[in-house]
């Protein structure tokens, strides 16, 4: 039947997304968009870009985002690579560091289900390193490990993420290896690693402008290290499509990461309100992960996660849990607005006394 297809492609097993709303009366809280809506100047800077840059290609290499992005990172621009989404500059990074290694990229055994699937299409696999009990992210077994690193800080599923000093022994541990950390869920309360670039030339963080900045639908992602990483990225990305990001997004994503006081006070109500959605989970009875994202990993002791899933989903409510052994008591669920919360923990209140 797939008489054409490689081996690779035979063997290959593709990253599943959270499930997309297609009824206006849905509360999604499965894919960790952001409860709010993107910043004003942003939108605004989308509608009046002129339609001549629609006719002509897009800036390929970004410059007054990846100029504004510097600036807002407080890094120089040959330190920043922008890309389609952070998966694409995860992909990037896996075909120009991670792929032809002589060791295998270590991972936590509990993250990111994305990361196989590149490991199994650009490279020979994973090393999966066991969580804590506490599921937080063993870093001494990742110190041990004499090859490349990635995980994310925040982590997802879990929430949990590590202090800055933790990340700093892991990076200078060894500077012939590459540790990547994917801090997708940067902005709701961890500590970026961002201010170890100039120190570190083995260090590259990943970003996105889906959960932090509330573009989910713009697929914008970006790269910050060494310049020398830097360039390396670029090779790939020009050998792959020169022009990744268009000129509507760029306009958009520079005027998003300029507005500071969005993005302060924006980050501010997704921690008030993981807040109150974790008081009021926690008063239901399930045990809830400290969070420092923009979700929530819970756990009821009389019920699945896929159980809750399913129940949910009739009451027009969308969260996200797995069937796999490790997460099946768990179900993550996005922090919404102060509405939707309360419609959540209403529904979860009937379900549990039935």
């Amino acid at each position: 039947m797939h008489r054409l297809w490689s081996d690779t492609l035979q063997r290959l097993s593709p990253y599943t997304p959270g499930e997309q709303a297609q009824n206006s009366d849905i509360i999604k809280l499965n894919t960790n968009e952001h409860a709010l809506a993107p910043s004003p100047g942003a939108v605004s800077a989308g509608e009046d870009l002129d339609v001549e840059r629609l006719r002509r290609y897009p800036d390929p290499a970004s410059r007054l985002l990846t100029e504004a992005i510097a600036k807002a990172n407080n890094v120089s621009p040959d330190q920043v690579l922008v890309t389609n989404g952070s998966d694409e500059l995860l992909a990037f990074a896996w075909m120009a560091f991670l792929s032809d290694t002589d060791k295998v990229p270590a991972v936590p055994a509990m993250s990111y289900t994305f990361y196989p699937v590149w490991a199994r299409l650009f490279g020979q696999g994973l090393h999966e390193v066991p969580m804590h009990s506490d599921l937080s992210i063993d870093v001494e077994a990742l110190m041990s490990w004499d090859g490349p690193v990635v995980f994310p800080n925040p982590n997802a599923p879990t929430g949990l993420s590590l202090p800055l000093e933790m990340i700093e022994e892991l990076v200078a541990h060894d500077a012939n290896r590459l540790v990547l950390i994917d801090e997708a869920y940067f902005g709701f309360g961890a500590t970026s690693a961002v201010s170890l670039i100039n120190q570190y030339d083995n260090l590259l963080i990943t970003r996105s402008f889906s959960k932090s900045h509330a573009l989910a639908g713009l697929r914008v992602g970006y790269g910050l290290a060494n310049a020398n990483l830097v360039e390396g990225l670029s090779r790939v990305k020009d050998s792959f499509n020169s022009y990744p990001v268009d000129a509507y997004a760029q306009c958009v994503a520079t005027a998003a990461i300029s507005d500071s006081v969005w993005f302060a006070e924006s980050s501010a109500t997704i921690k008030e309100n993981r807040t109150e959605l974790t008081a009021g989970l926690t008063q239901l009875g399930f045990y809830v992960l400290t969070s420092q994202a923009n979700f929530v990993l819970a756990s009821h002791p009389e019920h699945t996660g896929v159980a809750v899933t399913e129940y949910l989903k009739t009451q027009n409510i969308l969260v996200r849990s797995w069937s796999s052994y490790d997460l099946l008591p768990w179900v993550r669920i996005t922090v919404g607005t102060k509405d939707q919360q309360a419609c959540l923990l209403s529904a979860l209140s009937e379900y549990l006394k039935g």
